[in-house]
């Protein structure tokens, strides 16, 4: 479907996969920053809580006394963020920056280990808690011993480290999908080769795909050679039987021409006149389809060439100049000297010899042959300031056998046969009215008819 672009929908495919890559990478590294920073911390309360541990030592009565001094200045005033508890059945002693709060003992306190947990803390904030349960005197009750921080700064840790990470994350998405356009770029450019081969054989018939292509490539290429080594062939085929066929029956026709004289001057004068009615549409026929037939059989070299209307227009013009539909008219040939055509110059000559005849069989006084360059291509105009014709019998003129007006003569093979050299050159054939008041016929390259 036109529009839909390959090279798009790869870049764009690579950019989401990347970006889906990279959301995946923020959240996977964030939670594994989250869980660094939470080992470090529960390290750090853990060596504070080895220090309590060394200092402890139980009062007769068994209230809990540490003799330690840690100079952490969180530990100083209250809601510190850092806490620390120690207590036993008789009694508690706790970090001046717990103030009035207290730190809630477990279920059960490990004795082989610390153990870690996040809590519901004192100031109503979350806390990462190491407890463990130790015996200063081995005949004495045990001490719990508590370290706390609050969880709030492990939080506010992890979300700027997201952030930056998020930004650093973007910046790397744009440019691996960079790197993605420029990976596509490079791998579609053997299509433009193709491109390129494709265009060629387009124009012309005896065309190949080159063999420099990479081997994904390859078998591609190979198949399109023998299609087109195919199809020369089948046109190369069909021609020859058409133009067979319209020689073999030259003959016959000549024949009859001599039985249409003879029953002429036998004086079967209405025998005769039907009999060279017949003979005559046979031949036109016969005559357009030779010339179909020349002009296919030079079309291999034909449509890859340029050529410069004006120089065309200008000899047909002197040709019909002197015959005697053209002497009573006014030719006006208005073609820019650069302008080119793509294609050959019998195409031209074919096509603009029956447009022209065509316009001096209709016109009053004045025949128009103009060519301007468009955006899209050039464009030929044949105009002339006949009667014209309406909008809806344009498109059934173009028909073959169709003609413009039945009661003069010749088959209306004229036009058909433009229509088809016009289209096998990549041009259009349209025709509408002229400001002149009659017919305007276009070839426009590339559909530029404005």
């Amino acid at each position: 479907m036109k529009g839909r672009s390959l090279r798009g929908r790869l870049i764009a495919g690579g950019m989401l996969a990347i970006l889906a890559a990279l959301a995946v990478s923020w959240l996977a590294m964030t939670w594994l920053f989250e869980r660094h920073i939470e080992r470090r911390e529960i390290a750090d309360l853990t060596r504070t809580g080895q220090a309590l541990a060394a200092a402890v030592r139980l009062q007769p009565n068994g209230a809990p006394v540490a003799d330690v001094v840690l100079n952490d200045p969180r530990l100083l005033h209250a809601m510190g963020g850092l806490y620390w508890q120690v207590s036993t059945p008789a009694g508690t002693k706790t970090s001046l920056s717990l103030w009035d709060q207290t730190l809630k003992p477990p279920a059960t306190a490990p004795s082989d280990a610390w153990a870690s947990r996040i809590v519901a803390g004192p100031f109503d904030d979350r806390i990462l808690l190491v407890e463990r349960s130790v015996r200063p005197d081995r005949n004495g009750p045990a001490v719990l011993i508590q370290v706390a921080s609050d969880e709030k700064v492990l939080r506010a840790a992890r979300r700027e480290f997201g952030r930056d990470l998020a930004l650093f994350l973007a910046g790397l998405w744009v440019v691996l999908s960079a790197a993605a356009a420029v990976q596509v770029a490079l791998g579609l450019a053997p299509l433009a080769r193709v491109r390129q081969d494709l265009s060629r054989l387009r124009k012309s018939p005896s065309a190949r795909m080159s063999d420099d292509h990479p081997r994904e490539i390859a078998p591609l290429a190979e198949a399109i050679n023998a299609l087109a080594e195919a199809r020369e062939g089948d046109l190369a085929r069909a021609r020859r039987r058409a133009g067979d066929l319209a020689h073999s029956l030259k003959t016959p026709l000549s024949a009859l021409s001599a039985q249409s004289r003879r029953a002429r001057e036998a004086g079967a004068i209405e025998a005769a006149d039907g009999l060279d009615d017949a003979i005559a549409a046979v031949a036109a026929a016969l005559e357009a389809e030779l010339a179909r037939a020349r002009a296919a059989a030079a079309r291999e070299a034909a449509f890859a060439s340029e050529t410069a209307p004006l120089a065309v227009a200008e000899r047909l013009v002197a040709v019909l100049e002197r015959t005697a539909e053209g002497e009573r008219l006014m030719f006006d040939v208005e073609i820019p000297a650069d302008l080119r055509v793509p294609v050959s110059e019998d195409a031209v000559t074919e096509m603009l010899g029956a447009l022209i005849e065509n316009a001096a069989r209709f016109a009053r006084r004045q025949v128009r042959v103009s060519g301007r360059p468009l955006a899209d291509g050039p464009v030929l105009f044949v105009e002339d300031d006949g009667t014209g014709m309406d909008d809806g019998r344009t498109e059934a003129a173009l028909a073959r056998g169709a003609r413009l007006d039945e009661a003069g003569p010749g088959h209306g093979l004229g036009l058909a046969i433009v229509r088809d050299l016009a289209e096998s050159s990549g041009a259009v054939l349209r025709m509408d009215r002229s400001d002149l008041g009659g017919l305007r016929a276009a070839i426009a390259w590339r559909s530029s008819v404005s």
